[in-house]
């Protein structure tokens, strides 16, 4: 075999070098270090809970048993289309509903809360009674809002018992 002779000056004075062998690096401590960092992080931590709303829904096989509720301190939540909604205190036929936004929504629970604890020192009761032009998104719109407010009551839902007298005021407020 051919060499190549790369050292500087004669040839006489020849120094043989020994050939280096190429280093290895051990990553078996740096892979147990990463395992037992995995491992203490995932027993450490805590796992975040589900946040759930309490809501209290009439039962469906019971129509007979009503859960009587007070009149003034009961404000009743109508869902209606295009984002609307429209809401009134007290017994349905009484007092025309107010129909607005859910931007002004949240302002009226917090007035008829206050109002409310003021005069009476009694907590509002929210009954939300979504109806076929309500999306799914407005119902979760005013979970929230209520949940924002700080209603300490589980509000009432009840899609099923929507009275005459509340249809007939959303129609005429053009959002039934």
């Amino acid at each position: 075999m051919a060499e190549l002779d790369t050292s500087s000056g004669g040839g006489k004075d020849k120094k043989v070098r020994s050939k280096k062998a190429n280093t290895k690096v051990d990553l078996t401590a740096m892979v147990d270090l990463a395992f037992l960092l995995i491992t203490f992080f995932m027993l450490t931590t805590s796992l975040s809970k589900p946040i759930a709303m309490d809501i209290a829904k009439p039962d469906q096989e019971d129509n007979d048993v009503k859960m009587e509720l007070r009149a003034s301190e009961t404000m009743t939540i109508l869902l209606g289309k295009n984002n609307k909604v429209a809401w009134y205190m007290g017994v349905a036929g009484e007092s025309a509903p107010n129909i607005e936004g859910f931007s002004d929504i949240r302002k009226s629970i917090l007035k008829n809360k206050n109002d409310l604890y003021k005069a009476k020192g009694r907590l509002l009761i929210i009954v939300v009674k979504p109806t076929d032009g309500a999306t799914y998104k407005n119902f979760v719109d005013i979970m929230d809002e209520i949940n924002i407010t700080g209603i300490k009551t589980a509000p009432a839902i009840d899609d099923v018992f929507i009275t005459d007298d509340e249809k007939a005021a959303m129609k005429a407020g053009g959002i039934l």
